[in-house]
């Protein structure tokens, strides 16, 4: 991130924080959405999140933390998000054919719907720090502080996300009993 851009935008300079939303928006965006698992609920995070760091940026210590406050706060704007919604709605996007399925084409879609099946079932905590550190790459000292929770309380919540994830995969997976197909 641009150092002196967020000294500006500190400043009041409207024209740099339009540079720095712009900057970071698509961003937060993507890690908004993989924290909530919907696009209309990431979008609202987002735009949270965006309006809690114009307000609060005069308030940043070190700008070159810039990049961390901001995921701070928009996990802040996810959790508020994702608690205020328990309903669960289907965001269905038409993707365009590229061509004819093949059996290769077709495990992929299904691994990946029995992945974000179990990553669903994750509560909002587990999946905010499965983000930060996987998606994000964020060592496990940056997403406790990302989070403002202890280092060992990151590591349990990775730890059970994890163990979580196993399970619903290895659920997924096992064959229906006849009684259940009855």
């Amino acid at each position: 991130m641009d150092i002196e851009l967020v000294r500006r935008a500190q400043r009041g300079d409207e024209e740099a924080f339009a540079s720095l939303a712009v900057a970071v928006s698509a961003r937060l965006h993507a890690v908004s959405h993989r924290i909530l698992r919907d696009i209309d609920l990431a979008e609202d995070a987002t735009q949270q999140a965006l309006l809690s760091i114009w307000r609060d940026l005069p308030l940043l210590r070190d700008p070159a933390k810039f990049d961390a406050w901001s995921y701070r706060l928009l996990v802040r704007a996810c959790y508020a998000e994702g608690h205020r919604t328990r309903v669960w709605a289907p965001n269905l996007r038409l993707l365009p054919a590229r061509g004819p399925a093949t059996p290769e084409g077709l495990s992929e879609v299904v691994d990946r719907d029995q992945l974000e099946r179990g990553f669903r079932r994750l509560s909002i905590d587990h999946r905010a720090v499965v983000v930060l550190h996987h998606y994000l790459d964020l060592p496990l000292e940056a997403v406790a502080e990302t989070l403002g929770v202890p280092i060992g309380t990151v590591r349990s919540r990775l730890h059970h996300a994890m163990r979580g994830l196993r399970a619903a995969l290895e659920a997924d997976a096992r064959p229906a009993t006849r009684e259940a197909a009855q």
